[in-house]
Order: structure tokens, then C-alpha cells, then sequence
């Protein structure tokens, strides 16, 4: 099968790896361009580029695709059965939808249409779900709201975090991509209209996210959050007008009754913090602004007082 394959990051390798074992032919790969990274700001290569690069296939890196007359020509001189979409980070405009006979297939990292949008992986483990999954479908103008061609599931354990599922899910899903391919060839596979009713939204994160409301949720939301927000924006409070990078925590089991969410207590050693809905979280290792990383224990120590009483946020 002629494919041409629109990707950017890490998670979209494996699916062009895997179509690319599974034989099919693709002249083309489409991917951001280069960015600068790093306190030098060298500009380096997505990942999907050193993939293509590397198995000897063409690549092109569009600024933009929406209205690009030559980038439109290209894939219209390809006239590929499929383009596959993995992580690819720009919104694929109608003339393209159009353009192979099989359509546009996405890979998506939820079980849709549970967390569409760009960030479905973190705010599936923020939101404190057990189960999550990839979905492959037909893409549509629509944001992640085309048909359903197959799903599969992976469990969320209580440790794992958002940076762990990623290669998870993008291990899994390369082989679904090549499933997806055959049955859709093969006539297989019948589209399924998703239960709009039913959708959830997975926006793209912002710094905000990480700020830790004591108030407004419980210390197992906190911690799920947390989990989901890494490695950005992670999870951050104030403490003495500074702000407090936590890095570690978990939740509390202690039954002391919380006058004021937010309130910190010290118990043999240990950093506790009072939470919504009467729960306590037990912060394990922080980070002060223009400190360095330290477990709570340590930061404790180097306090002029237990300061117990003392509020977060």
C-alpha cells in the first residue's frame, strides 16, 4: 500500500517503524520543522525525521499546510491509498481528508470519544482513570470526532505516571495502525460513528494546571494530577511567598481533623498537608525556587520552626 506518513515526536516512531516492516511502500514523511532545544538552542531533528532519514525516505517539513499550493501538489502527485497520522501536531485541512481513497487514519491515546484533544494521555491519568487505551479512526474536520475503526485497552496502574504510559500506549498502537490498514483495504472493518454525548475533552496543558488547589480537591486528586502532569507542569504550590515544586508525594493516612485546606502539619518528620473532603497528602520530596531538589524531610530541617500551622498556596 502507497502511504505517506504525518508524524513529529517520539510517539509517533513506532507506527513508522511498524509500516515500515509491514512492507509498505512510503515515499514520503511529513513533519514539523526543526526546533531549537536546549540552553544552546541547537535545532534538532524531530524524532519521526530521524526515523525517515535513517530507513532512507524522503521528508518534508511545511511551516504550514493548510493553503501550501506546492505542499498540495506534492501529495497529490504521490495520490497515496492512506496518509497516516501519528502525533503529527497540525490540523489536517479538508483537501487533504479528501485526497486518498482510504482516508486519513489517525492514532489517537484514548478510548474515544473520552479525551479528545491534544493532551488525552495526561489528563486520562489526571483524571485518575484505571483504564485507558489508542484508538485508531478516520479523521474529519472535526476535533477527534471521526468514525472508529478499532480500539484496544491498557490498564493504568495507581504508580504509573503520564510519561510512563507514552511509551507504553505508542508501542501498542504501532501494530493497530498496521491492523487498521489491512481491514480498511480488506474491507473488514466498518467505521463506527462515535457517541458524541459521551466525549470528554483532553486540552492542551498549560503551567496553570500544575498549581495545586488544597482547597478544591482531595489529596488522591492532587496526587493524580501530579501523575498526569509529568513531565510538565508537573505539580507546584507557595510556601513563604516562594514557590514550592513538589516532586514526590502521596496520600496521608491521617485522621486529624483540617481546620484550614492547605494547613501543614509535621509528624514524626514527616511534611503533611490538610486537603479537600478532609484528607491529608504527604509531600516527600520539594524543590524551594532557587533550590535545589531535597526530600521533605531534609526541608523540614532546615526550617527555623516545625511551622505547623502554616499555610500552602
Amino acid at each position: 500500500m502507497k502511504l505517506v506518513f504525518c508524524g513529529t515526536p517520539q510517539f509517533a516512531v513506532p507506527a513508522l517503524e511498524a509500516l515500515i516492516a509491514a512492507g509498505h511502500e512510503i515515499p514520503l514523511v511529513v513533519t514539523q520543522p526543526d526546533r531549537p532545544v536546549g540552553r544552546a538552542q541547537e535545532l534538532q531533528a524531530p524524532p519521526v525525521k530521524q526515523t525517515a532519514v535513517a530507513a532512507s525516505i524522503a521528508v518534508t517539513q511545511p511551516d504550514k499546510i493548510r493553503k501550501n499550493v506546492e505542499f498540495r501538489a506534492q501529495l497529490e502527485a504521490i495520490a497515496p491509498d492512506a496518509i497516516v497520522v501519528v502525533a503529527y501536531g497540525r490540523i489536517i485541512p479538508p483537501w487533504m481528508l479528501v485526497l486518498p481513497r482510504l482516508g486519513c487514519i489517525n492514532l489517537h491515546a484514548s478510548l474515544l470519544p473520552k479525551y479528545r484533544g491534544a493532551a488525552p494521555i495526561q489528563w486520562a491519568v489526571a483524571m485518575g482513570e484505571t483504564v485507558t487505551g489508542n484508538t485508531t479512526m478516520l479523521l474529519e474536520e472535526g476535533l477527534d470526532t471521526g468514525p472508529i475503526l478499532l480500539q484496544q485497552t491498557l490498564p493504568i496502574t495507581p504508580e504509573q505516571t503520564a510519561t510512563d504510559l507514552f511509551g507504553l500506549l505508542a508501542v501498542q498502537g504501532a501494530p493497530l495502525v498496521v491492523e487498521t490498514l489491512a481491514g480498511l483495504d480488506a474491507g473488514s472493518i466498518v467505521p463506527q460513528a462515535q457517541d458524541h454525548a459521551k466525549a470528554t475533552l483532553a486540552p492542551i496543558l498549560e503551567r496553570e494546571d500544575g498549581r495545586m488547589d488544597f482547597a478544591a480537591r482531595s489529596a488522591a486528586e492532587l496526587v493524580n494530577r501530579w501523575r498526569g502532569f509529568q513531565p510538565w507542569p508537573g505539580a507546584f504550590t507557595l510556601f513563604d511567598g516562594k514557590k514550592l515544586i513538589v516532586h514526590r508525594m502521596s496520600v496521608a493516612d491521617e485522621s486529624t481533623e483540617i481546620a484550614n485546606p492547605g494547613v501543614v502539619i509535621v509528624k514524626d518528620k514527616r511534611m503533611l498537608v490538610g486537603c479537600a473532603q478532609n484528607t491529608w497528602l504527604e509531600l516527600l520530596e520539594v524543590q524551594l525556587e532557587g533550590k535545589k531538589r531535597i526530600a521533605a524531610a531534609e526541608f523540614l530541617r532546615g526550617l527555623h520552626s516545625a511551622h505547623t500551622g502554616l499555610l500552602l498556596g
